[in-house]
């Protein structure tokens, strides 16, 4: 966090007052960020919310102290907490207007106390504390450097005694952490607000030079770069300068002041500190405002600059016109390429435009990342479009004709820009990919121009040429990339979203048609959005002419491609809008189109199916269609028999069907039977879209045992044979797989040989393929029939070598698929031949906790069924010291894989020796107090088998492993039970754990009757009264016992407590001194 804070963070220049952050973007993405860590820290690491600071953090704020409630002690001026360290000290102190806090959770619960003015408390906090690492962990940890690497930092912590070192370590490591985040952060906001590039700062800088010199008509004595070696990026600046954008520095000697050191940086150009030592160390702290180009710094700094500046502006213009055009050929080959029929003035007119489209090509910026590579500028193209629109804005239309404002369009845009700005609760971020603009030199085709030409008609004001204009326009092959460039280049866009605002139907058809097919580009959706178009579309779709409302949801379809879009579209209530067109279709009696401007109503429900569609890719959406009644209304069109219609339709579905209120919906809508009955449809879209609409649902039980009886197993095994199209064989792959975990869907696919089929597409498919494939075969494998049938079909091998992939999801579907067929001995010798137990001990290493877990489940039958087991397991190098070493993971799911696997591992007593001197007994020990029922079942399991060897079981009580697990015997979960009491049955052996047992009240009937019941069933006996006395008497060494005893253990009768004494380790048994017995 000390680094984000110093290189990423813009400070105020240092003077007489404490420094501050200045009010920017990005100053405030990293306190955004801050504030997310610290609101979260104390849900998801609770142990190390509790850390007291060794300094408090303290700063002035302005919150009330009426704002605090539970858990603070409040008076009319200070506030304590209820929550105090070792000494009593409250963890927040404050005494109006200076607050001290001393951790992590306080700091969480004063940030949900501030509410709306959490920023400004965030920004006072590090503002006041500007190394707030050192007070959080000591100014011993003040001593690493910025470079540290993460074991330095851990080597640094465990250097003294602190018995917190290992909560400090985990402190440390969280922040180092944080402090990398907050740079990337950083690196991507600077990314996206670049508006210079190192290309344009050397063309400036080289015109400068030939206009330097000495003499009076010279703009400039001099001008230099501080450093001569230029990265391969074209910056000059070191690469931690360039993090924060800046690319170089250049000391410039006007004649009328004095020689100024300026920094040229990706926001703009301002003037540094200038040199501060004779080495060239420079002073990179700004010191006054920031200009867009080196020229504008120039003439607002010198007098003189400017003055020479106006008289060389013509020809220092046509130095930088001739860098855009090199060489006069290509000149004329541009020209050429005009059409024929342009007049003189007007191919006059089109070779300037030439020159002003090359000057607006793209504009280069730094990618964030430390390749240094170069990519566009989203936000200098933004302001490039908003320039281009101004220029652009010559005439009006003629009264009569319809309004066109560009002054509307930008104050759409404004508008949508400080909209888009604000936080999202939509989940993914879609990439929007790079601008481009053709180049001024390049050979492009005659309609380029004859659409340029076109535009400046439709810009010409007169309604007929408006009209006209657009029906030549949509002549055009819109689809071929350099029409839909052309339109944008000429600022077709803003006059074609402006039509939409007019009240002529015919101009707004004929902008809908043409933004329609243009929209299909990325650059063009994003540019539609930027220009505010999205809420005149929406405004559109309640427009009583049908056409209109087609047009307006199918291009809304194209362009909700991206996350503001479909923000967008929501944002201004076109949700609900394109859900009510969904209900044209109902009221549909009239087949054939009564005007221009109607149309049928089952195309505008298609239409609007297309729109939600897109919309449908996030959550809110969702929610969104669902609370319109969106779910009903698509179950209705889902009975049509129309292909174009029930694409979009299922569609929608299936991207809702990933949220579980939808899988009820649709469960209640009697959706299932129709996304069935549409498998056996010819059109393989449908088919792929139905697949994995039934993929998506049938997580649920219900669901599963509904396509099953709506025969929808068969149609599903039978599309498996059909491998051309690889989406289409991953969503009827995925349906399968889903649909296999329940059994009887599994004998049904038996039935139709479906998994024979599977076994065939291990080999050859995309990774998308093969992870539902082998899920499949996983949950098929859980039965003795289909691993025989897998083993004959040849799918051990495979499954084998899918084990050296990457992929997270098909490596955990790959180790289950193999630890079932290792249940099968047959299916273990092959297993063992190909290498296939040391792959999965590899797979312990992977940095995945659910690949470490999944892998180690899969080790326990391999280690079960293995010949020489014990062997096999000490030949692998280091794998025994690795499983131990795994039970310091954070996961609860590893942790409990783990502990089984060492459950197998420790039969063999060899192998429980190496264990127990890699130090299994104390890390078994630690993860004693756990609630997790899982993990406390394979835990106890463990302890019980790992007491054979040595003084384990010595080693367990001095651990204090004994009285945390005496607490399993109040879990609900019989394993845990039957488990716990193995475990201390082992552990009683040792006469101090016996005390330890007696003294946290596990001595009860309880545990003998845990203790009887696992005898019961392992010995296969009745449960009969005679039997549970033997074997009760056999547990305490008594030779009667009270019939109470007996029948607490066979009936429901319960013996709260009783007294017991230890009467010598040689016969360790018990005694009872008082019985109380309640019916």
């Amino acid at each position: 966090m000390g680094v984000a804070l110093t290189r990423s963070a813009q400070w105020t220049a240092a003077g007489y007052g404490t420094r501050t952050l200045e009010t920017t973007p990005l100053n405030e993405a990293i306190l955004q960020e801050i504030i997310i860590f610290i609101e979260s820290f104390i849900y998801k690491h609770p142990q190390e919310a509790k850390y007291v600071f060794v300094e408090p953090l303290e700063w002035k704020t302005d919150l009330d102290p009426s704002a605090f409630e539970l858990g603070y002690i409040v008076s009319e001026t200070t506030v304590e907490s209820e929550e105090t360290d070792e000494n009593g000290q409250p963890l927040l102190f404050f005494s109006v207007p200076q607050i001290q806090v001393r951790s992590f959770g306080q700091l969480s619960c004063l940030l949900f106390i501030a509410k709306d003015t959490k920023l400004k408390e965030a920004q006072a906090c590090i503002e006041a504390n500007r190394n707030p690492v050192a007070k959080i962990l000591g100014f011993d940890y003040n001593a690493i450097k910025e470079d540290s690497s993460v074991l330095n930092i851990l080597d640094k912590i465990t250097e003294d005694d602190d018995p917190e070192s290992e909560v400090k370590m985990k402190i440390a490591m969280l922040l180092k952490e944080l402090d990398l985040h907050l740079l990337n952060h950083s690196l991507k906001h600077i990314s996206l607000e670049v508006s210079l590039n190192p290309e344009a700062v050397k063309n400036d800088v080289e015109l400068l030079k030939r206009f330097s010199g000495k003499g009076e008509e010279t703009v400039l004595e001099s001008i230099t770069y501080t450093s001569d070696y230029e990265f391969s990026n074209g910056c000059r600046a070191p690469p931690w300068r360039q993090i924060l954008g800046e690319m170089c520095y250049v000391l410039v000697k006007p004649h009328d002041v004095e020689t100024l050191c300026i920094t040229c940086s990706a926001e703009g150009v301002f003037l540094n500190g200038g040199k501060i030592d004779d080495e060239g160390e420079i002073n990179y702290e700004r010191k006054g405002a920031i200009y867009k180009d080196l020229i504008t710094f120039l003439k607002n700094t010198s007098a003189k600059f400017s003055e020479v500046m106006s008289k060389e502006q013509i020809r220092f213009n046509e130095l930088q016109n001739g860098k855009d055009q090199p060489n006069e050929t290509s000149d004329k080959k541009e020209s050429d390429a005009v059409p024929k029929a342009v007049d003189g003035s007007d191919k006059g007119m089109l070779e300037r435009k030439q020159i002003n489209f090359g000057k607006r090509q793209m504009a280069k910026r730094l990618e964030p990342s430390l390749n240094w590579k170069t990519t566009v500028d989203y936000k200098g193209r933004r302001s490039s479009l908003r320039d281009t629109h101004k220029e652009k804005r010559g005439g009006k239309l003629e009264k009569s004709a319809p309004s066109v404002s560009p002054g509307k369009t930008h104050k759409n845009v404004s508008k949508t820009e400080e909209i888009v700005s604000e936080s999202s609760s939509e989940s993914e971020e879609d990439e929007e990919p790079p601008d481009h603009r053709q180049e001024a030199n390049a050979d492009l085709p005659s309609e380029y121009w004859q659409i340029q030409k076109l535009v400046k008609y439709l810009k010409g004001g007169n309604q007929i040429a408006t009209v006209i204009a657009l029906c030549s326009l949509k002549d055009f092959n819109l689809a071929q990339e350099t029409c839909q460039l052309a339109i944008r280049d000429a600022g077709g866009l803003e006059v074609l979203i402006n039509l939409l605002d007019t009240d002529e139907v015919k101009c707004k058809i004929g902008s809908l048609k043409i933004l329609k097919e243009i929209s299909h580009n990325p650059q063009i959706r994003r540019n539609i959005v930027d220009l505010g178009g999205l809420p005149l579309m929406v405004n559109i779709l309640d427009s009583p002419h049908k056409s209109l409302k087609c047009l307006a949801a199918e291009t809304i379809a194209n362009v909700a491609k991206f996350r503001r879009a479909r923000w967008a579209v929501r944002h201004h209530g076109g949700i609900t809008k394109l859900v009510v067109l969904l209900d044209c279709a109902q009221n549909s009696t009239e087949p054939v189109q009564s005007s221009l401007y109607d149309a049928r109503d089952e195309e505008v429900a298609r239409c609007g199916a297309l729109a939600l569609w897109s919309c449908s890719k996030s959550y809110a959406n969702k929610e969104a269609i669902r609370k319109a009644g969106g779910i009903p209304l698509l179950a209705r069109l889902l009975k049509t028999s129309h292909g174009n219609m029930l694409i979009p339709v299922v569609g929608t579905l299936q991207e809702c069907a990933s949220e579980e209120n939808y899988r009820a919906a649709i469960k209640a809508e009697r959706i299932i039977e129709n996304l069935v009955k549409n498998l056996n449809s010819e059109n393989e879209q449908l088919q792929e879209h139905c697949a994995m609409a039934i993929y998506q649902c049938a997580e649920d039980e219900e669901t599963r045992d509904l396509v099953r009886l709506h025969g929808g197993l068969k149609p599903l095994a039978s599309l498996l044979n059909n491998t051309d199209n690889k989406e289409r064989l991953a969503a009827v792959t995925g349906a399968i797989w889903k649909c296999s975990i329940s059994k009887e869907n599994v004998t049904k696919f038996r039935e139709y040989k479906a998994i024979e089929t599977l076994v065939g597409l291990l080999t050859d498919q995309p990774e998308e393929v093969l992870v539902n494939v082998v899920g499949a075969l996983g949950e098929c494998c859980q039965e003795h029939e289909n691993r025989v049938i897998v083993r004959k079909c040849g799918g051990i091998q495979p499954l084998v070598n899918l084990l050296v992939g990457i992929n997270q999801a098909l490596l955990v579907n790959v180790t289950k698929a193999i630890a079932a067929c290792a249940v099968e001995p047959e299916s273990m010798i092959i297993i063992a031949r190909l290498d296939g137990v040391r792959l999965l001990w590899s797979l312990l290493k992977n940095p995945h906790p659910d690949v470490k877990a999944s892998a180690a489940w899969a080790l326990c039958p391999c280690i079960q069924n293995a010949k020489d087991a014990g062997e096999m397991v000490r030949s692998f190098v280091g794998g025994l010291e690795l499983v131990v070493n795994l039970l310091k993971s954070d996961s609860k799911e590893v942790l409990a894989s783990v502990c089984a696997a060492i459950t197998n591992i420790a039969k063999d007593q060899e192998n429980l020796a190496i264990i127990t001197d890699h130090g299994v007994v104390p890390l078994l020990s630690k993860l004693a107090n756990t609630n997790n029922d899982k993990l406390r079942c394979h835990l106890a399991e463990a302890i019980s088998c790992c007491c054979m060897w040595g003084r384990n079981r010595v080693a367990f009580g001095e651990n204090k492993a004994v009285a945390p697990l005496v607490r399993y015997l109040k879990s609900n979960d019989i394993n845990v039970h039957r488990a716990t009491a193995q475990a201390l049955y082992q552990l009683s052996e040792d006469v101090d754990n016996c005390i330890t047992i007696h003294e946290n009240g596990a001595v009860k009937v309880q545990l003998a009757g845990f203790v009887v019941l696992y005898k019961l069933s392992k010995c296969r006996l009745e449960k009969n009264l005679n039997n549970i006395k033997v074997l009760l008497e056999g547990v305490f060494g008594y030779t009667k016992l009270p019939p109470c005893w007996v029948r607490a253990v066979g009936g429901p009768c319960v013996i709260m407590d009783y007294a017991v004494q230890i009467v010598s380790w040689r016969e360790n048994f018990y005694k009872s001194k008082t019985i109380k017995c309640t019916q």
